[in-house]
């Protein structure tokens, strides 16, 4: 096999893929890449057994063929070379030399033929939307997936693909961020899957703000085709998180008898300031409602204290209820609106944060001390 190739194509392709090689591996193959020529490509594939990523750029082949060298090596040289063209020639004992300039590498490969293949899918159980909409969906709820290890169908998003809705959820059992959106979705595309937590966060650094993602459902697998405007795709394959995903609806609350409008950026950056006088063991703060006025306080014995007033619009009973302000700063983090509204039943109950839009983010309180 032998190629030529300007640097920032190459770049861009390990870029996509060499975060998925675990330092930690028994099988050498595993942390190898599969570089496969052909046509006017070249396709870089990793896989950990759980996630595959496997991106396409452009190349001059010369002579067409596969090999597998270790990512990392290649990566850091790749990295260091200067700008331009680099030629990579790889013979029958996969021994894989680098030119670029006045610099020269030779790296031991693997076999192509041991690298695990890439499983195939139906084109039956299918569904295509905007890459912008997939990753505004995971950004609202992704940072609620539980690390738990004990409850394994928590450490992923669920996905739901039903009656023309896609419903992605995740929780902790301590908050939960739920969101939707209308798609068409065929009879036989309709299904449900949890996405474990690494494929997640793959797709939350992969996905851009153009072109369309395809994803088809398996067994117990589940793949993701990206493919931007200027022709840049790359495809991730994942296991899927077997199990039963909790109700989730029994846990949002009923009707909330207030309903408080907040200016989003005021509120978060309030928590902030308050949470830096939390400590691990008093890691609350608390939100007093009164008139027109909401107070939040922190204290811990051992910190300190911080009090911060916003004006809001309140009219009810004066209602004091606490959280961990981490728990609201991350929901708030991963929105972008301006205003957001904060629903309350009482200083017992779940507190619900919402926006104008298909989002509801549950956070359970804490005991008030």
């Amino acid at each position: 096999m032998n190629l030529t190739i300007a640097k920032d194509q190459i770049l861009l392709g390990l870029q996509a893929v060499q975060s998925v090689v675990g330092s930690r591996t028994t099988l050498p193959i595993l942390s190898n890449v599969l570089l496969r020529a052909e046509g006017a490509a070249i396709e870089f594939t990793a896989t950990d057994l759980d996630v595959t990523i496997a991106c396409k750029v452009e190349a001059k082949v010369g002579k067409p063929g596969a090999t597998t060298v270790p990512v990392k090596k290649l990566f850091g040289i790749i990295r260091e070379l200067p700008v331009g063209d680099i030629e990579i020639e790889v013979d029958d004992k996969n021994l894989c030399s680098i030119r670029s300039g006045a610099s020269f590498y030779k790296i031991n490969g693997l076999s192509a033929d041991e690298f695990p293949p890439l499983t195939q899918f139906k084109d039956d159980k299918k569904v295509t939307l905007p890459q912008a909409t997939i990753k505004g969906m995971m950004r609202k709820t992704s940072f609620a997936v539980s690390t738990d290890e004990s409850r394994y169908v928590l450490n992923g998003l669920f996905l739901s693909l039903k009656d023309n809705k896609m419903t992605m959820v995740a929780t902790d059992g301590r908050r939960l961020a739920l969101v939707d959106e209308e798609v068409d979705i065929s009879e036989k595309s309709q299904g449900e899957f949890i996405i474990p937590a690494k494929a997640v966060g793959e797709l939350n650094r992969l996905l851009t703000d153009s072109g369309n993602v395809e994803i088809k459902l398996g067994e117990n697998q589940a793949s993701f085709a990206l493919k931007d405007e200027k022709g840049f795709s790359v495809l991730l394959i994942t296991k899927l998180i077997e199990g039963n995903y909790p109700n989730y609806r029994q846990v949002i609350p009923g009707e909330a008898k207030e309903r408080v409008p907040l200016v989003r950026e005021e509120f978060v950056h309030a928590l902030r300031r308050a949470e830096i006088m939390t400590s691990e063991k008093a890691n609350s703060v608390r939100l007093t409602f009164g008139k027109n006025t909401l107070a939040i306080t922190a204290n811990s014995p051992e910190v300190g204290e911080a009090r911060e007033t916003l004006a809001v619009n309140y009219k009810g009973k004066e209602m004091a209820i606490a959280f961990n302000p981490r728990y609201l700063i991350e929901a708030l983090n991963a929105l972008s609106e301006d205003e957001v509204y904060f629903e309350l039943i009482d200083e017992l109950s779940p507190g619900v944060l919402k926006i104008n839009g298909p989002f509801l983010y549950v956070v359970m309180p804490m005991r008030l001390s």
